[in-house]
Order: structure tokens, then C-alpha cells, then sequence
């Protein structure tokens, strides 16, 4: 099995070779090491910049919607709301461990 070090530079060498990492936001620049780096916060950011959102944020705004949406109990879509909402926490969940899983690794 690869190292996830040699895996990884490997990965960017095949992006480098076919010219993907041309034209990229603030290329040729220097890096700015003022603050400290968060490896998860500036993955966030960069995707944010490219409209992406990882699996566990857009769960977690499909939730937030969902709970604002909530029709009052006696509402006939009251029951298949909460199905709805139950679920959407469950996969909320399982995406938030699996990431911790991945950062700790």
C-alpha cells in the first residue's frame, strides 16, 4: 500500500504534468504564513470559492431548512416531515464522524 504522503505528491505531479494547476487564484505568489495554518479551514475556503460544499455542510443546511420548514403537529405532513428530518440528522451524523474519522487519521 502507497503512503498517503507519496500518494498524495503523486497526485499533484500527475495535475502538474497535465497542466491543471495553470491559472490557478494566486499563482506565482507568495504563501501567507501570518496565520496559522488550518488545513481543514483552508480546504473549506477553497471549496467555498468554487461553490462546492462537502457532504456534511449541505446536510447540515438541508437540516437547518427542514426544522425552520416544520409544520405545526396536527399539519397532515407533520409525520413525513420528521421522517424526513430523522433522516437527514442520521446521514448529518454519520458525514460529521466520518470526517473526524478522516482528520484524525
Amino acid at each position: 500500500m502507497m503512503r498517503p504522503d507519496k500518494a498524495a505528491e503523486r497526485q499533484i505531479l500527475k495535475a502538474q504534468a497535465e497542466g491543471k494547476l495553470k491559472g490557478l487564484k494566486g499563482e506565482g505568489k507568495p504563501l501567507d504564513l501570518s496565520q496559522p495554518y488550518d488545513a481543514d479551514q483552508a480546504g473549506y475556503a477553497r471549496m467555498a470559492e468554487e461553490g462546492v460544499l462537502p457532504e456534511e455542510l449541505r446536510l447540515k443546511a438541508a437540516l437547518e431548512v427542514a426544522l425552520t420548514a416544520l409544520p405545526d403537529k396536527g399539519h397532515p405532513e407533520y409525520k413525513s416531515q420528521m421522517a424526513n428530518i430523522a433522516d437527514l440528522q442520521m446521514r448529518y451524523e454519520i458525514a460529521r464522524e466520518a470526517r473526524r474519522k478522516f482528520s484524525a487519521s
